[in-house]
């Protein structure tokens, strides 16, 4: 099982609300406050599953998802993007950054662990 989970969003609302849902749901959660945070942390970690924000500020979630999707080491790492914007074009910029899936805020437990499952299976 993946449990190993880290929340990438420059939101503190955001990432304290992901990391309390996953937590009752027995997840490690790692969470960083942007792209740049959560490069040294996944080195770091290494975590099984990433959630991250699209809209972030210095490095955007399309640019972090593609970062980490170029890197050998860590490139099988599934991707989940986080958006407020459930619009076609963001799904398909996600998809080519190498995200493989997208959870649309305000997200439940049940958006969390969906997604979490579509990605492990």
């Amino acid at each position: 099982m993946s449990n190993k989970v880290m929340v990438i969003d420059d939101s503190k609302t955001i990432r304290r609300s992901a990391e309390t849902l996953l937590q009752k749901e027995g997840y490690e959660v790692i969470t960083a406050s942007d792209g740049f945070e959560s490069l040294s942390k996944i080195v770091e970690h290494n975590p099984d599953i990433i959630f991250i924000d699209i809209m972030m500020p210095r490095l955007d979630g399309y640019q972090t998802c593609a970062l980490i999707k170029h890197n050998d080491k860590y490139k099988d790492i599934p991707i989940i993007m986080l958006t407020s914007k459930d619009g076609l074009f963001d799904r398909a910029r996600g998809k080519v950054a190498g995200a493989q899936s997208y959870v649309t805020k305000p997200f439940t437990k049940d958006d969390l662990l969906n997604a979490i499952g579509q990605v492990s299976a």
